[in-house]
């Protein structure tokens, strides 16, 4: 049996948890970056880390876009959808990359956070998402070689 006590973080207060769902609410309108974000670092970092995507209000679906960019890299984002994500997934992460929420992102005791102010490709045709794409695949990159996370690519 595993002990997981070492792994439970404490109670957040009202003000983490208004902060959380700020931060959220903010995170879900950059749904088409994060799933960028997302895609590259799976298919960067294989087996040898994890990552999630998501918002507290997801909407309804990607960019064909950002979904055809994605494609010219080798990476299949086609499969992907809107998904909620609760604060046990963020108090779990060792890293947590937000895109765009400032000071409303929500703060807990060793998870370290990451804001990446990067365009919203919402709306945009290919030729508007591809350097915002080039610019996640870069911040990706820096963040594993940061967590010194092998690079399958």
């Amino acid at each position: 049996m595993t002990d997981i006590s070492a792994h439970l973080q404490p109670e957040i207060t009202l003000d983490q948890q208004l902060a959380l769902h700020t931060a959220a609410t903010r995170l879900a309108e950059e749904f088409d970056a994060s799933q960028m974000a997302l895609g590259f670092f799976t298919h960067l970092a294989g087996e040898h880390a994890i990552a999630w995507s998501g918002g507290s209000e997801p909407g309804i679906g990607i960019n064909p876009a950002a979904i055809a960019a994605m494609a010219e890299r080798g990476i299949d984002i086609s499969e992907e959808f809107p998904k909620p994500w609760t604060d046990e997934v963020v108090r779990a992460a060792d890293v947590v990359v937000a895109m765009g929420c400032g000071d409303a992102c929500p703060v807990f005791p060793g998870t370290r956070f990451e804001n990446w102010n990067v365009e919203d490709p919402a709306g945009l045709d290919l030729a508007g998402v591809r350097p915002i794409r080039d610019e996640i695949e870069r911040r990706v990159r820096r963040l594993l070689d940061e967590l010194n996370v092998t690079n399958t690519w």
